[in-house]
């Protein structure tokens, strides 16, 4: 196949052509990618292998690859020992709850920097973008005073849901996100709405959100993600142990239960964002890349 004269790429085809130029090619491929795939993977190996090992298996040193003599059991005494359904119940809670307040803030604030354009809507954006760069250790402490006694209201949010849920609606990068998919979408589409007389909330509902489904799509999974991984934010705003999410449970109960039922109750927390990804794959790719061309 021909090469085309517009294309240029690190290794010619002619080089691609010949017997050596193919054999360094194909093997630094190989190599590439099955180191890539030994880092990514690995880890998970070890973790769903030293899962259905014993507590002196585990513990040896060097590892072995695989269990000798594999122990089920380990996953039904995680499960009934940690309390996981209890743990996984809030966790999901949690998360749908997250996935409804990002859905409707987020979405809302993005369709006005992006749409409606209000006076200093860039500089909005920009201050907004701004707190990227500040790392997420530093506004610890002022969320938690925040958390303890809410502003004007002076509730205390400690074991409640909203605790975690307003701090995850303030998401600038999910708001970027957004608002860059809504630049994509035609402003003719906006004009033709208002010659109807659709009014700036009924276009939104109308036009802007059935067409914006991938990238919905994709801040409901970042949504999902950010409450399932967290650690540090619900050890801190939810001390009770009935409202618990998997990961803090987990490190709750890792004190007094073997390493290997540990890890097992690790697996099992794993499962659910695993099977999210592996179904909605596509249209992650498909909501990061629709909105990058404006066209």
């Amino acid at each position: 196949m021909a090469q085309d004269s517009g294309t240029r790429t690190l290794i010619s085809q002619s080089q691609l052509s010949r017997g050596r130029g193919r054999v360094i090619y194909w093997t630094l491929l190989v190599v590439v990618v099955a180191g890539f795939t030994l880092v990514f993977l690995g880890p998970l190996y070890w973790m769903v292998t030293g899962a259905l090992k014993s507590g002196q298996e585990i513990a040896q040193t060097p590892p072995s690859l695989f269990p000798k003599d594999p122990q089920p059991q380990n996953y039904i005494d995680a499960w009934n020992n940690l309390a996981l359904a209890k743990l996984l119940f809030n966790t999901f809670y949690y998360a749908i709850g997250a996935v409804l307040f990002q859905l409707v803030f987020d979405t809302a604030a993005a369709y006005s920097l992006s749409k409606l354009r209000p006076i200093f809507g860039n500089v909005i954006l920009a201050l907004m973008l701004g707190t990227l760069m500040i790392p997420a250790m530093v506004l610890i402490v002022p969320q938690y005073v925040t958390v303890i006694d809410l502003p004007i209201l002076h509730i205390n949010l400690l074991d409640s849901p909203f605790a975690i849920w307003l701090p995850l609606v303030a998401n600038a990068f999910n708001i970027f996100l957004l608002k860059r998919f809504f630049d994509s979408i035609p402003e003719e589409l906006m004009a033709a709405a208002l010659m109807d007389g659709a009014t700036s909330l009924r276009t939104l509902w109308s036009i802007i959100l059935p067409l914006s489904r991938p990238i919905l799509g994709v801040v409901s999974i970042f949504a999902v993600t950010a409450v399932w991984k967290d650690f540090l934010w619900p050890k801190l705003v939810m001390p009770s142990p009935e409202t618990r999410t998997v990961s803090v449970g987990i490190y709750a109960f890792a004190g007094g239960t073997p390493m290997n039922v540990v890890i097992a109750a690790s697996v099992i927390a794993a499962i659910p964002t695993v099977i999210i990804f592996l179904i909605f794959q596509r249209n992650i790719m498909s909501g990061l890349t629709t909105g990058s061309i404006k066209g």
